[in-house]
């Protein structure tokens, strides 16, 4: 997760020296996770209302992949940072980062990532946009 403070629900920092919040579990570990199985942690997440876990999974493994997939997974990062702000009530920011979301998703090359619920994410996406 983004720094050593802790947050809310939703990846707000709280203020500097409070307690972590015990209903907010950390962001999990992707490491040794398919793709598929980093995109299935991601859709949980946000059914579970952990928008902000979404969207830090789906970056560390676009930090972390090949290059040919980076394009992917960036555009899914972005996706989590729309359902994000759509959470905290930020209309125009999660309609921005769906839209770009969008742009990544349409662009990627589909001949060496298939994974179970792109779709869903694209649907979402239209919807946020």
């Amino acid at each position: 997760m983004t720094g050593d403070r802790p947050r809310d629900r939703l990846g707000r920092p709280l203020p500097r020296g409070s307690a972590p919040d015990p209903s907010v579990p950390p962001v999990p570990d992707i490491a040794g996770l398919t793709d598929e199985d980093v995109l299935a942690l991601a859709l949980s997440l946000v059914d579970d209302g952990l928008p902000f876990h979404a969207h830090e999974v789906c970056e560390e493994r676009w930090r972390t992949c090949a290059a040919d997939h980076r394009g992917l997974w960036r555009a899914l990062a972005q996706w989590g940072a729309a359902e994000t702000h759509e959470a905290r009530g930020n209309d125009e920011g999660a309609r921005r980062l769906a839209a770009r979301a969008l742009d990544g998703l349409a662009a990627r090359d589909t001949g060496h990532v298939v994974m179970c619920g792109i779709d869903r994410v694209v649907a979402r996406c239209r919807s946020l946009a």
